[in-house]
């Protein structure tokens, strides 16, 4: 799968670059020619003549080879190859490369990098769960960057948690594999709400919900990241995505989000619905601010235009429509309702009963139940990773 691949290995200073070695052996054994970039502190744990050795190439360690002599074979490299994978990759290398950094060979490489990245994190528990480091993590997933995510066990400091690289086997496995999957979906147009909803009370006040909006952006970096196209339509949020495969559209009522999903609907092959949509709006806005007084204030609300239903009952033969339930009780029993009433291929369930599940979290867990009512468990996860288990149940369904 790897024949012919020309990629760039980046070696952060971590304890776990000696496990770069093996990968650099079974990256070459799959038929990829390898260029190594280090950064210096990577060469207090690996000597540069082993990667040399190993590689059949130079090792890039320095912008300046000497006093007097500027090169810029680093950005030249960043031309040659097709993908750049960073194991170790430490806290450090992250920030530097989220946010613009660039002082050494190797994030200057990765900047000046404009294809498929991997980035096989390495570091103490702490550090990795530290908000500062999964806030770069999130930036650097919206852009399409890929995350080889570490595993638990005893670290270099004698503490167990997650923080290990993930073997080379495993990596060449996942890197093999994203390749398979970036043609799952070519040539197909996937349509994905995300977010909540705002229905305005006066100028100032609205009806809302807690949704983050991140789960959806998970399923569109995914489902892009494999091939598709995508249309999103987003309620209010703070998340961005930069995808070349995207195309945006801002909404904040209900009624905004009906309106752009019905005019992207009759030309997706496959939508997704994860906006959390409210169902009622007030039914008259008022045009100023309405005052606080001494007395009861009541707002009387109707209905909102049932998205979902209106998009099912116009689905075609053909199309694939993939509904949510967020629900706080009786979940499966009203999943399978709305499964069937709104025509779902299939429903996927959250529960706010689940700890670390539904808004707010980084992680969720689901239930997906499809038309025979067939239903499938999955273990609490990152919303990155769910994505990929809602992504992997639809190619099941549109490859039969």
């Amino acid at each position: 799968m790897l024949s012919g691949k020309k990629i760039i290995v980046g070696i952060s200073g971590g304890i776990a670059a000696y496990k770069t070695i093996s990968l650099i052996r079974l990256l070459i054994k799959e038929g990829a020619e390898i260029k190594v970039v280090v950064t210096r502190n990577a060469l207090e744990f690996i000597t540069k003549l082993t990667l040399e050795t190993v590689s059949k190439n130079k090792v890039y360690v320095d912008v300046f080879e000497s006093p007097d002599v500027y090169t810029t074979e680093h950005i030249s490299l960043t031309d040659w190859g097709d993908i750049f994978v960073v194991a170790p990759a430490t806290a450090n290398i992250i920030g530097k490369y989220a946010n613009g950094l660039a002082d050494d060979a190797l994030s200057t490489s990765l900047l000046a990098f404009d294809k498929t990245v991997f980035i096989a994190p390495a570091m103490n528990t702490k550090m990795f769960e530290n908000s500062s480091v999964q806030k770069n993590i999130e930036y650097l997933r919206s852009n399409g960057v890929s995350f080889i995510e570490p595993t638990e066990g005893i670290l270099a400091c004698n503490v167990e948690g997650k923080g290990r690289m993930e073997e080379p086997e495993n990596i060449v496995k996942i890197i093999t594999s994203s390749f398979k999957k970036k043609r799952q979906f070519s040539g197909k147009t996937v349509l994905v709400s995300a977010g909540p909803t705002y229905e305005a009370i006066d100028p100032v006040r609205f009806i809302g919900n807690n949704s983050s909006g991140l789960m959806g952006f998970s399923i569109v970096e995914e489902i892009a990241n494999r091939g598709a196209e995508v249309e999103l339509v987003v309620g209010p949020t703070h998340l961005q995505i930069n995808h070349p495969s995207v195309k945006r559209t801002d909404v904040v009522s209900s009624e905004d989000m009906y309106n752009a999903c019905m005019e992207n609907f009759p030309h997706a092959d496959i939508t997704i619905m994860t906006a959390a949509v409210s169902d009622y709006t007030p039914q008259e806005v008022a045009s100023e601010k309405i005052k606080k007084t001494k007395n009861d204030c009541s707002i009387n609300l109707k209905p909102t235009k049932d998205i979902l239903g209106e998009l099912g009952a116009n689905k075609k033969e053909g199309q694939v429509l993939v509904g949510f339930a967020l629900e706080t009780n009786n979940e499966i029993e009203y999943a399978k309702e709305k499964l069937h009433n709104k025509n779902l291929d299939f429903v996927v369930i959250n529960s706010l009963n689940d700890k670390g599940a539904g808004f707010k979290h980084k992680t969720n867990k689901i239930t997906i139940i499809d038309k025979s009512e067939n239903v499938y468990n999955y273990d609490l996860k990152l919303k990155s990773e769910v994505a990929k288990d809602i992504v992997d149940k639809i190619y099941e369904l549109i490859k039969s």
